[in-house]
């Protein structure tokens, strides 16, 4: 029996993306190797940012984690999805869905451009990030 960590997600959550993750290799025979266990680990790893020989004894061995982890996040294509990618927003959905929220995110980039003018101008401010004297300008663009 292995520790839980703050990264770890149910079993009920990880049935959902199962099968997403199980296609990424013929079945040839049984595996020896619980992919729930490895999944964990890989949210492990992401999450906290450390290395992958840093991964704790009670998950499955370094070299198993970052095999699957390599194996996953391959794209088939350059447009398409990677199977971790799938997996990650099969999971975010599901999250969503319960909390009430659609499924899908939208979301907003703001993005801020300092403009040098004349000394003469009216609205004038100081940019002390950048050391500029002038106007700022703003461009919203909303991405479904």
């Amino acid at each position: 029996m292995r520790k839980n960590y703050p990264s770890d997600i149910s079993r009920e959550m990880f049935e959902l993306v199962a099968p997403i993750l199980a296609s990424a290799r013929k079945r040839t025979k049984p595996r020896k190797i619980d992919l729930y266990e490895v999944f964990c680990a890989i949210f492990y790893v992401l999450k906290s940012g450390c290395q992958w020989s840093m991964i704790p004894s009670d998950f499955p061995k370094k070299d198993t984690v970052y095999y699957y982890f390599k194996l996953w996040k391959e794209k088939p294509s350059e447009d398409a999805l990677s199977l971790l990618e799938q997996a990650l927003k099969n999971v975010v959905g599901v999250v969503r869905t319960n909390s009430g929220r659609n499924a899908l995110t939208t979301f907003l980039i703001v993005d801020a451009q300092s403009v040098k003018n004349t000394d003469t101008a009216e609205k004038k401010g100081y940019d002390a990030g950048k050391k500029v004297s002038g106007i700022k300008r703003w461009v919203f663009r909303e991405v479904p």
